[in-house]
């Protein structure tokens, strides 16, 4: 199996007027240099590449590419052994489609694995796509933990098997004022923690991601506290819109989007969502996430998409989709990303100015 065409495309219908207003990009920088990073950060990124190609170098010798199949007829992740990089272009078998955002314009598969908050690999948008080649997803194992009737792992290849996987298009509307519509595949979070056996004083539960500072040049920088962690309440956590995803456009994670397994809330702000989940821990009092932690006036554990509550620095009131256009204006932003029908009764009598 070859790796296809699409690698090499560019998203040349990301216009300038289509990327985060320069305000909103210079205040994230700002708060990122405040944090102790600033132009270190580009500095150990240049500095690591050819440190962590060495590495890649001396772990794969040989030629070809090794693939693997699981039951039912699920792709593992191909595997060049000269080069030691993933192919990520496998189509995912047996994905029931939905009528989840049938309506919806879908964002070009170009833009939506090039333009990416993925902060382990480098802080500008293109870095996540062209710094997460070496990392490998495959083989992975996810650790439940805390609050359950006993502690376990789960493989990715098993997690897939645990419900059929859907294919669902969803909005994403990032915290920086732009936004995406995507075609997930995945499974209900529901799904998996209802394998977990969670005891009766689990109220949250806590994701951490990968920190791989050999495969991953951004963790070697403390642009924030590695690893990431995020969290959800547990009715958050199995509403039904709550999507483990392990696909998008019908194939396995890239790397740059969170492979092999990441958090999907549609109603909730992008940075939600937890990347290359390696441990899942169900606890009785709220995780202190990463934002909140780097940025508590700011980021709040809920994240909400909601227009009314303006992040301290812009306003949250609309959002540019990316690839709309070069003459696409920005468009408003609806309350729970458009999807306070299904969400909405979860945070009845919560005050959501302060509860952000």
């Amino acid at each position: 199996m070859l790796i296809s065409n699409k690698s090499k495309q560019n998203p040349t219908d990301i216009k300038p007027s289509e990327i985060t207003p320069r305000a909103v990009f210079e205040d994230r920088r700002a708060f990122i240099k405040a944090a102790g990073t600033g132009l270190i950060a580009g500095a150990a990124l240049i500095a690591t590449k050819s440190k962590a190609a060495q590495i890649a170098g001396g772990e794969t010798k040989g030629a070809g590419l090794l693939l693997g199949r699981a039951n039912q007829g699920t792709p593992l992740m191909a595997v060049d052994k000269k080069s030691g990089l993933y192919n990520p272009h496998q189509k995912i078998s047996g994905v029931i489609k939905t009528p989840y955002g049938a309506d919806e314009k879908i964002t070009k598969y170009e833009n939506a694995t090039t333009y990416n908050n993925y902060y382990e690999f480098g802080t500008d948008k293109a870095d996540p796509a062209k710094e997460a080649t070496l990392f490998k997803p495959r083989p992975w194992t996810i650790s439940i933990e805390g609050e359950v009737k006993k502690a376990k792992t789960i493989s990715i290849d098993e997690l897939m098997k645990l419900a059929s996987l859907e294919e669902r298009i969803y909005r994403m509307r990032c915290v920086e004022g732009w936004s995406m519509v995507i075609p997930w595949v995945g499974l209900p979070l529901a799904s998996l923690v209802k394998w977990a056996e969670p005891t009766g004083n689990a109220k949250y539960i806590e994701f951490i991601s990968a920190n791989d500072p050999a495969t991953m040049p951004g963790a070697r920088v403390n642009v924030l506290d590695w690893p990431y962690v995020e969290g959800l309440r547990i009715d958050e956590a199995t509403n039904p819109l709550t999507l483990l995803a392990v696909g998008i456009y019908g194939e396995l994670l890239p790397n740059q989007n969170g492979a092999p397994v990441r958090l999907v809330t549609p109603w909730k702000y992008g940075f939600k969502g937890a990347k290359a989940i390696v441990k899942i821990r169900f606890v009785e009092k709220m995780p202190l996430t990463s934002w909140m932690k780097a940025g508590p006036n700011e980021y709040g554990f809920f994240a909400n998409v909601n227009p009314e509550v303006d992040h301290p620095r812009w306003t949250q009131s609309s959002e540019k989709r990316i690839g709309g256009g070069l003459f696409a204006g920005r468009i408003k932003t609806k309350m729970f990303n458009g999807y306070s029908e299904q969400v909405g009764q979860m945070y009845a009598g919560l005050d959501l100015q302060k509860n952000f």
